[in-house]
């Protein structure tokens, strides 16, 4: 009988394989994209939050004098004169150890990541992926509604801590996204367009982080008379921003938590073939209809339920053939985000370097004295004309046209080509020309530094093959290459070890950056190249059932009967 119940296993099975794209496929996309491009929103938007906060919560250390020979415009004599607030950025960063503290801040979504990523990751395969589906959003709502209203207490802890937790747990609800969201997608997907949709699930980060972009230029430009005016009122830019993330993760919310569950874990680990071959017609009758909403719902019914494997991660796992794939799979990932964070939350060394990292702080200036015809000239000076207004919105178009120019063309690229090229040929160009960039940087960095059309060139071409690379494909394969029964835990923990890589590229490398450039990309060039070695390890997946790639066509162990209430 078992042998029968294989056979409807495999038939159901590939009835999802080979199934047209279509609605339900968009259903899928869309509902796990748009969480995704929530999830980048919140991540990477912080970069540009941080200076507005130092800015209103710690203004004493925007400090210093202008020269004393400078002409006051207003009084028409030399004079000294205090920057301000109004016209100076705050160093606060600059400050003890302060530097540490805002790389922690940066690294606390992460932080949550990896709890995260491990936490739902594991319960995805114990609970079901339908029953976690939703929560996440949950998670990130409250977090990103407490880290928009976050304020320090007038004894206890100052508002870099009371951000940091809210961030922390932001992460976790992030983090859970990642697993939960490439699991499901996959589990539903057709063999033939499989890598295109998760590539164009994790696409959204892109569009996510070049809206960061354009909802600081928008609420700046709105309230830019009164930012001149009063540089406090920056206070409500980053509260704005941190609150925008909000928003699509309410409109998802709902559809996650009735998305239902995968036909390929109901077989798999719970052990009803008959509900998931029942689904797997409905998942088909509904790719025809034009409703990305559609939904069903449970019923009464007898069904045969029959005894699948489980609990045997370390028996599956302790052979080299199926452990090889965790390490290349979790190592790249660590590989990747080592760089690409620590180069993403570090950007005003790049945003300086391309002239987008505010006004010049710095101008000629020259008077004439009228008794000797000599001409004084001073070129340390801040121009008093010089606003803190002017820095936030340079620096958010700067991010903007970073992300235009490599990041989200990087990223969709990846999605039309991924079933031509297929994953492994990607990874390991990604991982190739990234270590030859930052070889030449590094190596160059004196020159290039100072010739900005060579460094926005060489700088664009990396951005672009992180995404059109490793980025994108170290997300891909981790949701491809495991059993069903461990699917949600492998991606997990791939995930969780490019998190440790996320820290430590912020916290670790990110207070160095700008005092020993070259060396850093040094190291992040070395880090790429070990990508390359670790991409050998997994498989190539294009083209292959997930029961292939797993090679676990028999799960099966015994048939039994019962009547229940399947679930929705």
């Amino acid at each position: 009988m078992a042998s029968v119940v294989t056979e409807k296993r495999a038939k159901a099975f590939a009835h999802l394989d080979e199934a047209r794209l279509g609605w339900f496929h968009l259903r899928a996309v869309l509902v796990s994209g748009v969480g995704f491009f929530a999830d980048a929103y919140d991540i990477f938007v912080i970069s540009q939050c941080l200076p507005m906060i130092y800015q209103v919560y710690y203004p004493q250390y925007a400090s210093g004098t202008y020269p004393a020979q400078y002409v006051n415009p207003s009084a028409g004599v030399n004079d000294t004169l205090k920057y301000t607030a109004q016209q100076t950025l705050s160093s606060w960063t600059s400050i003890g150890n302060n530097i540490h503290l805002d790389a922690m801040l940066k690294a606390s979504t992460n932080w949550g990541n990896l709890i995260g990523q491990l936490g739902f990751g594991y319960l995805g395969d114990k609970l079901g992926r339908k029953k976690m589906y939703g929560i996440e959003l949950i998670i990130m709502i409250i977090s990103a509604i407490g880290s928009a209203f976050s304020a320090p207490a007038v004894r206890g802890f100052d508002i870099v801590t009371i951000l940091f937790i809210w961030r922390f747990f932001l992460g976790i609800g992030i983090g859970g996204d990642y697993p939960m969201s490439a699991v499901i997608t996959s589990e539903f997907a057709n063999v033939r367009y499989r890598g295109m949709m998760l590539a164009a699930v994790f696409a959204m980060q892109g569009i996510g982080i070049l809206v960061g972009g354009v909802v600081f230029v928008a609420t700046l430009t709105y309230m830019k008379s009164y930012i001149v005016a009063d540089f406090f009122n920056v206070d409500y830019v980053w509260r704005i921003a941190l609150g925008v993330g909000v928003i699509p993760a309410v409109v998802a919310v709902y559809f996650r938590l009735t998305i239902p569950e995968t036909p390929r874990y109901t077989v798999d680990v719970v052990g009803d073939t008959d509900k998931a071959e029942r689904d797997v017609e409905k998942v088909l009758a509904l790719n025809a209809v034009r409703d990305v909403t559609s939904n069903w719902g449970g019923e009464q019914v007898a069904t045969t339920k029959v005894t699948v494997k489980s609990n045997d991660f370390g028996s599956y796992f302790g052979k080299w053939s199926n452990l090889k794939v965790l390490i290349g799979a979790a190592y790249s990932w660590f590989a990747l985000d080592i760089a690409w964070y620590g180069l993403s939350l570090n950007q005003s060394t790049i945003l300086g370097l391309i002239n987008f990292n505010g006004p010049a702080k710095i101008s000629g200036f020259s008077s004439t004295d009228n008794s000797t015809g000599y001409v004084h000239k001073w070129t340390a000076f801040v121009d008093p004309s010089a606003n803190v207004y002017d820095y936030f919105y340079q620096r958010a178009i700067g991010n903007i046209i970073i992300a235009c120019a490599g990041t989200v063309p990087g990223y969709w690229v990846a999605v039309g080509l991924i079933e031509v090229m297929g994953r492994k040929p990607i990874q390991y160009l990604g991982f190739g020309v990234i270590t030859v960039v930052l070889i030449i940087l590094a190596a160059g960095w004196d020159q290039l530094s100072t010739n900005t059309a060579a460094f926005v060139a060489l700088f664009t071409i990396a951005q672009f093959f992180f995404n059109f690379g490793p980025n994108t494909t170290t997300f891909v394969v981790p949701g491809e290459v495991f059993p069903t029964r461990w699917r949600s835990t492998g991606h997990g923990i791939s995930a969780a070890c490019g998190k440790v890589g996320a820290v430590l590229g912020i916290q670790a490398v990110g207070p160095y950056f700008s005092s020993n450039v070259k060396i850093v990309l040094g190291v992040f060039a070395a880090v790429m190249f070990t990508g390359i070695l670790s991409t050998m390890l997994i498989p190539e997946t294009k083209n292959k059932t997930l029961e292939e790639l797993s090679m676990e066509d028999t799960v099966i162990v015994e048939e039994t009967q019962v009547e229940y209430v399947a679930p929705k």
